[in-house]
């Protein structure tokens, strides 16, 4: 599947083919520090496929619970993260974050990974209240 994309600033831009049926979830505690929220959506960008069509990523280099080492590719501008990859010469590997991609509601997950590391409320959110827009501003003080 074709997808295109870009940052939230829009600084970049890219491209991409994945595969739909290797969309995941991954619930490890570095994706919820480096997201910010309980998980990561990642896409598996077809080998050759990915193409920055404008700006250029900060990238981090994470070092895994296993040792294993993936760049983290993100805009330097607003802070999006746009994908990992493998580090060092060679043919890589991209995960494409999901939320960056235009077409991200045709790109459900199929997987969930590290799911030990998985908050416990995540089961229970039919169960809480839903509004259609932000109700109110959260209170800056107590």
């Amino acid at each position: 599947m074709k997808i295109d994309g870009r940052c939230h600033c829009g600084y970049i831009a890219y491209e991409a083919e994945v595969d739909p049926d290797k969309v995941g979830i991954c619930h490890c505690t570095d994706c919820q520090t480096l997201s910010g929220s309980a998980f990561r959506i990642g896409a598996l960008a077809i080998d050759g496929t990915f193409k920055l069509l404008s700006g250029q990523p900060k990238v981090y280099v994470k070092t895994a619970e296993s040792g294993a080492k993936r760049a983290q590719g993100f805009c330097p501008e607003c802070g999006t993260a746009i994908f990992t990859s493998d580090i060092g010469d060679g043919p890589k590997s991209y995960r494409i974050r999901v939320a960056t991609a235009r077409q991200r509601a045709q790109l459900p997950p199929k997987i969930q990974g590290w799911h030990r590391s998985a908050q416990h409320w995540l089961g229970d959110l039919a169960s809480i209240p839903t509004v259609e827009k932000q109700p109110f501003a959260w209170p800056a003080k107590r």
